[in-house]
């Protein structure tokens, strides 16, 4: 799948479909990205998961949740706009839902395993959507975005906070 076009998504998720376009098609990179963020969490000390860099940062465990909420918002997104619907989905407040998470109570296993099963049951709907339902537009917390933007959004949005953990965690 080639790349969106930059009116297919807006200018604040620019960042992530560039960071995500770098590695080619973007179900193939959402595939390989199920098992080495997986893997890269779980090779992590169990300790290093209530790590945050700075005061009022995210601990590790705190930006995997993030990340696995994301994942199901984009995933909702994606399978309402594929079938059809006009309404405009909501945003999210990120750092509201992490608040109310429990996520620093889990463990780094646990988040991980949920990750990677999330991730899994999305890659079913993905894998089986048309060339048609692709370039499906749909309304975002006020901007048009195609699925096909929307995914690639989705492995950008990982890349990114795996380089941040890669840069001020580790």
């Amino acid at each position: 799948m080639n790349a969106p076009e930059p009116n297919e998504y807006a200018t604040m998720q620019a960042g992530y479909v560039k960071l995500a376009s770098n590695y080619g098609d973007v179900i193939e990179l959402l595939n390989k990205l199920k098992d080495s963020t997986y893997q890269f969490f779980m090779q992590l000390p169990a300790e290093k998961g209530d790590y945050a860099y700075a005061e009022g940062k995210w601990t590790v465990k705190q930006a995997l949740n993030h990340m696995i909420d994301t994942e199901r918002i984009f995933a909702y997104r994606l399978l309402c706009f594929a079938r059809g619907e006009t309404q405009k989905m909501p945003g999210f407040d990120q750092n509201a839902y992490e608040e109310t998470s429990h996520s620093n109570s889990r463990t780094l296993e646990s988040l991980a395993d949920e990750f990677k099963t999330v991730r899994a049951g999305n890659l079913y709907l993905i894998n089986n959507l048309t060339p048609e339902e692709i370039a499906v537009r749909g309304n975002a917390t006020g901007y048009t975005i195609t699925i096909r933007a929307l995914l690639y959004t989705m492995a950008g949005h990982e890349l990114h906070h795996l380089n941040v953990l890669r840069e001020r965690y580790l």
